[in-house]
């Protein structure tokens, strides 16, 4: 089964926390945390913050290692490590996304997750 490997980040803003909303792909449509593939060479630090600055224009710290979700989706093994992080700039653009919500903890239930953010949700 192909191995794919990615970061994610839970930003964090107060009490709220980012989601993001697939645009593109199978999994169009549903929630997400946003980040992607590490590339070769990167730390799961810069990887996040190069993601973040090509998914969504915008500078973020990396807080702490969260957690590393394993899944299997019916074509690929995920591998996906999660940082919480903070906003450094407060301007977002969504370039990849169709859509982008600001949730406090309770409300995060309400949208449809891909199956390993759920994982990341029910840490949170």
């Amino acid at each position: 089964m192909k191995q794919i490997e990615v970061v994610a980040a839970i930003i964090r803003k107060g009490d709220k926390i980012f989601a993001t909303q697939r645009g593109y792909g199978d999994f169009k449509d549903w929630w997400e945390f946003p980040g992607g593939k590490m590339e070769a060479g990167e730390t799961p630090e810069e990887a996040l913050k190069r993601e973040i600055r090509e998914e969504l224009s915008t500078e973020i710290s990396v807080k702490e290692f969260l957690c590393t979700v394993e899944y299997d989706y019916p074509k690929f093994h995920l591998t996906m490590h999660c940082y919480l992080c903070s906003l450094l700039t407060e301007a977002l653009h969504l370039n990849e996304h169709e859509a982008a919500k600001w949730l406090a903890k309770d409300e995060l239930d309400s949208l449809d997750w891909l199956p390993a953010d759920k994982e990341v949700v029910k840490k949170l």
